[in-house]
C-alpha cells in the first residue's frame, strides 16, 4: 500500500482546510434553519456536497478515499461539526445511493441541483421502534397503480426539517423480512408529507433532524430506488460510505482537537513550569496521537477497499468503531487537559465533546459494528 499523496491531493486538502477555516469559522445562529442553510450554501461553493458524484452533474467524481481526505479537512477547518454531519450524511446516506441506483431521469432532475447546494436531502430510515433493528420497518408502502403509497412515521431524519426530498425506507412485503424492504424517492411537497420540528440533541446542533410523518403519501415508479425488495442492499451500500467518509469528518475534528490540546500544553503554566513539563499531560496527548492515528490508517483501508471494489464489511465496521470511539475519548482527554475551561463553552472543548458523544450511536452503534466484525471473524 502505498502511503503517500499526490500533489494534487495535497493541493486539495490545503485548499479545503484553508477555505473552511477563512470562511467557515464565525457562522452564527447555531440550531436554526436559517444557520444550516447558510453553511449548506458555503460549503456549495467549496464543491463538498459534489466531491462524490460523477463530472457528469456537476460533482468532482473522487472516489472515497479522496473523497474522505476533504471531508477530514472539513472537519479539521469548520468548528461546526453538526454542519459537516449534516453535508455528509446527505452526499453519503442519500447522494451515493442515489448515483447508483436512481433512474437516469431521476438522476438527471436531482444531482445537479444536489452538487450546487439548491436541494437538500434527509434520509429516513429510523424509527421508533426501529433503530440498530432496521429489517423490521413500521413504515409501509403499498402498491397502486404507477407508484406506492406510504404510511407511517420516521424519526432522526438528518436534515429533516430544512431538507426538499428525503430517502424513505419502507416495508413492501412484510413476510419476506431484510428482502421485504424498498427505498423512496420522496418530495417534501407531496400531498401526506409533514416533517416534524427539529429534535433538541445533546451536540451537533448545525444539522438539525426531527421526524417525518407519511399519509397516504404517493410515489411514482420512477422514484423507486433500484428495484422493490431491494432497499436492504441500498442502505447498506449508503452505510459503506458513510460510516467511512462521514467519519472522516471525525477525524478532522481529532486533528483540531489535538493541536489545541499541545497549544494549550505549551502556553498554560502550572506550578512554575509549562503543563508540557509534566509527563502525565503528555503522556496523555501522546496517547491522543496515537488514537488518532490508529482510526485513521483503518479508516484509509476501509476507503481503498471500496474503491478497488473489494469486499470491506468487517474493514468499514472497523474504522467506524475504531474512529467513533478514539475521537470519543481524545475529546473527552482534551477536557480534562483544560480543566475549567475545557468545561465552558469558551474554548470550544465541550462542544467537541458532546459533537463525538452521538458518533458511538448513529450509523450503527459501537456495539453494532463489534457484531459484524465478530460475524465475520466466523463468531
Amino acid at each position: 500500500m502505498d502511503f503517500r499523496w499526490s500533489k494534487d491531493q495535497i493541493e486539495r486538502y490545503d485548499t479545503v482546510l484553508r477555505q473552511a477555516r477563512e470562511r467557515l469559522a464565525s457562522t452564527s445562529g447555531i440550531g436554526t434553519g436559517e444557520h444550516q442553510m447558510k453553511g449548506w450554501r458555503l460549503l456549495a461553493d467549496l464543491g463538498t456536497h459534489g466531491w462524490c458524484v460523477p463530472a457528469e452533474y456537476g460533482g468532482s467524481g473522487l472516489g472515497a478515499l479522496d473523497t474522505a481526505r476533504l471531508v477530514e479537512a472539513l472537519g479539521r477547518g469548520c468548528p461546526d461539526t453538526g454542519l459537516v454531519f449534516g453535508a455528509s450524511a446527505q452526499s453519503f446516506s442519500c447522494t451515493m445511493p442515489l448515483v447508483r441506483f436512481g433512474r437516469a431521469a431521476l438522476r438527471d432532475r436531482l444531482l445537479p441541483g444536489i452538487c450546487a447546494g439548491d436541494v437538500v436531502l434527509g434520509h429516513a430510515m429510523t424509527e421508533a421502534d426501529s433503530g440498530s433493528d432496521v429489517s423490521r420497518l413500521a413504515v409501509t408502502a403499498r402498491r397502486v397503480p404507477e407508484g406506492w403509497v406510504l404510511d407511517g412515521e420516521k424519526t432522526f431524519v438528518s436534515n429533516g426539517p430544512v431538507a426538499d426530498m428525503f430517502i424513505v425506507y419502507a416495508t413492501t412485503d412484510p413476510a419476506a423480512g431484510h428482502l421485504g424492504i424498498s427505498a423512496f424517492v420522496v418530495d417534501r411537497g407531496t400531498a401526506g408529507v409533514t416533517p416534524g420540528p427539529a429534535h433538541r440533541k445533546m451536540g451537533l446542533e448545525g444539522c438539525l433532524a426531527g421526524g417525518l410523518r407519511l399519509d397516504g403519501c404517493f410515489v411514482p415508479d420512477e422514484q423507486v430506488l433500484g428495484v422493490p425488495g431491494q432497499g436492504t442492499s441500498i442502505f447498506k451500500y449508503g452505510m459503506a460510505w458513510e460510516r467511512t467518509c462521514l467519519f472522516a469528518g471525525y477525524l478532522g475534528l481529532g486533528d483540531r482537537v489535538l493541536q489545541r490540546a499541545i497549544e494549550h500544553a505549551r502556553d498554560r503554566r502550572q506550578f512554575g513550569r509549562p503543563l508540557s513539563g509534566f509527563q502525565a499531560v503528555t503522556h496523555r496527548i501522546a496517547d491522543m496521537a496515537v488514537h488518532l492515528e490508529s482510526a485513521r490508517l483503518l479508516l484509509y483501508r476501509a476507503c481503498w477497499c471500496l474503491d478497488e471494489g473489494q469486499p470491506a464489511t468487517i474493514e468499514v465496521a472497523m474504522a467506524k468503531l475504531a474512529v467513533s470511539e478514539n475521537v470519543l475519548a481524545t475529546t473527552l482527554s482534551a477536557v480534562r487537559l483544560f480543566g475549567a475551561r475545557g468545561y465552558t463553552r469558551d474554548d470550544g472543548i465541550e462542544a467537541a465533546l458532546r459533537d463525538t458523544v452521538p458518533g458511538t450511536i448513529f450509523s450503527g452503534t459501537s456495539d453494532i459494528q463489534r457484531e459484524i466484525i465478530t460475524k465475520e471473524l466466523g463468531l
